[in-house]
């Protein structure tokens, strides 16, 4: 059984489960803290029901027990599918990471994948591959890209801005069923998995014999928002890039003075300063720059920042 499915495998846990969490959609999570316990007394290895109990105890004013149950998490499961590092920093318990697991992000696109699509563009309001074609558009680089190499592709929303511009367009992603939605689109010439938290020859993006320095165009549309710190995710796009081409992407924007921030949504928001700094560290210069919204959560409006930036020839 995949270990993100909500089953312990005992029957009477699960049933005590599921009347907790109809106890906490009913607005009384303090009650679905007490049957999650209850559950857990007949299941104390089960991961996914200890994440649940944290998210009852945190809504219930309990953050100790949501302590003490994700650190259980982490206990059982090491490469932290869940995210339970994550959520131990939003309640302070740990130091914010500079990025999330590996694991807990493609396990979360993998489940996302098949409604990725309908979910943010049609739900959510979705605008940043649009967007970030026109800031493209609106660079002094004329003519079609050679290889345009679309970093974090998802199922192609960009990609599909793109791929009229682009000679070559190729697509990473850490999540194989993001790949899948990508590959009946029939836009790239070459989709691969990669894990942009890692260093170049580790990441998947020169496996095959696929060269460094073979792009004119990088882009990261609404990806570095699960990374953290830039600095890994920049050297990579510098490794890829031709002198003279252009990255585009997209952040949210954290709206303080420098660095970056995890926000509740398990995402990371990024000032303008901390983004200058690591593409100039990578040698990039920005070209342009635009401040927008890119999407809306829960009602309200989710701001980003598009950057155009240059490797410096």
């Amino acid at each position: 059984m995949h270990p993100t499915q909500f089953s312990s495998g005992d029957v009477i846990a699960d049933r005590r489960a599921d009347y907790a969490r109809m106890l906490a959609e009913s607005g009384d999570p303090a009650a679905a803290v007490e049957l999650m316990e209850q559950a857990l007394e007949l299941a104390p290895v089960w991961p996914a029901g200890l994440v649940r109990l944290a998210d009852y105890a945190e809504k219930s004013g309990q953050p100790d027990k949501a302590i003490a149950a994700l650190r259980s998490v982490l206990s059982l499961d090491p490469e932290d599918i869940f995210g339970a590092q994550l959520k131990l920093a939003l309640l302070g318990a740990e130091k914010m990471p500079d990025t999330p697991p590996s694991r807990y992000v493609e396990a979360l696109f993998d489940d996302y994948a098949d409604r990725f699509d309908t979910a943010l563009v049609e739900r959510l309001d979705y605008s940043v591959p649009g967007k970030l074609a026109a800031l493209v558009a609106s660079s002094p680089r004329t003519g079609p890209f050679a290889c345009a190499v679309d970093l974090g592709c998802g199922t192609g929303l960009f990609g599909a801005e793109i791929r009229q511009h682009a000679t070559r367009l190729e697509g990473f992603d850490l999540s194989a069923n993001m790949l899948a939605r990508a590959e009946e689109k029939n836009l790239y010439d070459l989709l691969a998995r990669a894990d942009l938290s890692l260093d170049p020859e580790a990441s998947g993006l020169l496996a095959g014999g696929l060269a460094s320095h073979r792009a004119d165009l990088v882009s990261a549309a609404d990806v570095l928002m699960y990374l953290g710190d830039l600095a890994n995710a920049f050297s990579l796009a510098a490794n890829l890039s031709q002198p003279g081409a252009l990255f585009a992407f997209s952040v949210e924007d954290a709206a303080m003075d420098e660095g970056f921030a995890l926000q509740p949504s398990m995402r990371y928001a990024h000032s303008e300063a901390h983004v200058r700094q690591r593409l100039s560290q990578n040698g990039f210069d920005v070209v342009k720059h635009e401040h927008t919204t890119i999407r809306m959560d829960g009602g309200k409006p989710v701001f980003g920042i598009l950057f155009l930036a240059m490797n410096k020839p």
